[in-house]
């Protein structure tokens, strides 16, 4: 009993003195107190006492508060490790157009590398820098990549290229149930199943279509075929060059315009951009065929307007081809099924 008391009685006295401590200097944020902006940080005037405030958690173990689950190492996508230096650029290059950078910390620099849209540029913001880091890269492809990164004076790797893991037939470098990271541009599509769709339509090369085009000039501009899958549209196109002389591609309009104004005026014209192509080229080589596919999130149009294909030679050429899809070939769309895809494969 005696040790009960004496010990509530040394409580008691460091309690006490605890709070007098903290009464005496009391704490006020004021208005031009920037700090107190980041990271939702909300003014308080009396901050709790110290004694009183829940213990810090311990950095590491997998005691977390509250019901938890650890993750397990099945879940975790393993990073690769990545060396930078300060007078060198190391360059690291993607199977598809880069949509997402994230830098750990400021001691990096990362930049994409001009038209080059598949390739970024790395290093090393200071003379020197202790530990690691890391580095994000998100791609078109919703492919995830992760980096750890270090600093080293002379990198043995300055040029990397990544393969797309997400089909690279390994499983040691990705978690079992890897997921697709979903673009907004793509809507609820998933960014793997969209080029594999075009590259089926592509590979299976059929002309469903056989009533669209334009010829002239001994080149033929050609719809084969409109597909559509889960909010996405796909046009099939092909161009081929029966001439001696290789066609140069200045650019190709996909627009929907009036009918009755379609030989006066590019008023009232709403131009559609294709959200992904499938071997998309800017030359027909001479006697020589190639066939693009085109994805579009779905759309219809009135019945007194027209959807109008416009390719254009470059450099003024007189080679300039554009044909006329309606909409009744617009909601005739093939539709695409899971099976057709895993056959085409």
């Amino acid at each position: 009993m005696k040790k009960i008391i004496i010990t509530s009685f040394f409580v008691g006295l460091w309690f006490t003195t605890l709070t007098q401590g903290q009464t005496k200097t009391p704490t006020t944020t004021t208005g031009n107190d920037t700090s107190s902006q980041l990271f939702g940080a909300t003014p308080t005037r009396n901050p709790t006492p110290v004694g009183l405030r829940i213990q810090k958690q311990p950095s590491g173990g997998d005691k977390f508060y509250g019901l938890t689950r650890k993750i397990p190492y099945n879940r975790m996508i393993p990073p690769y490790g990545l060396e930078v230096a300060f007078d060198k650029t190391v360059h690291v290059i993607f199977p598809a157009p880069i949509k997402y950078v994230d830098l750990g910390s400021e001691v990096l620099i990362a930049a994409i590398a001009g038209d080059a849209t598949n390739v970024l540029r790395v290093k090393s913001a200071a003379e020197w820098f202790d530990g690691e880091t890391n580095l994000s890269v998100i791609t078109e492809t919703g492919s995830f990549y992760a980096f750890n990164v270090r600093f080293e004076v002379e990198p043995e790797k300055l040029s990397v290229e990544m393969q797309d893991f997400m089909h690279d037939g390994e499983t040691v470098n990705r978690p079992n149930n890897s997921l697709d990271i979903f673009l907004k541009e793509l809507g609820s599509e998933s960014p793997t199943l969209v080029r594999i769709i075009m590259r089926s339509i592509y590979d299976s090369d059929r002309r469903v279509i056989k009533h669209i085009g334009a010829r002239g000039f001994g080149i033929s501009f050609l719809l084969k075929g409109i597909y559509s899958h889960n909010g996405m549209l796909y046009f099939y196109t092909e161009i081929t060059n029966s001439t001696n002389v290789k066609f140069d591609i200045d650019y190709l309009t996909i627009k929907v315009i009036d009918k009755k104004l379609i030989q006066r005026t590019t008023i009232q014209e709403t131009v559609l951009k294709p959200v992904r192509a499938y071997n998309y080229v800017t030359e027909v080589a001479a006697k020589s065929t190639e066939t693009t596919v085109l994805a579009i999130p779905i759309f219809t149009i009135p019945s007194d307007k027209l959807l109008v294909f416009d390719l254009n030679e470059k450099n003024n050429g007189g080679r300039n081809y554009n044909f006329e899809v309606e909409n009744a070939d617009l909601v005739r769309a093939k539709v695409i099924t899971d099976f057709a895809i895993q056959y085409q494969r």
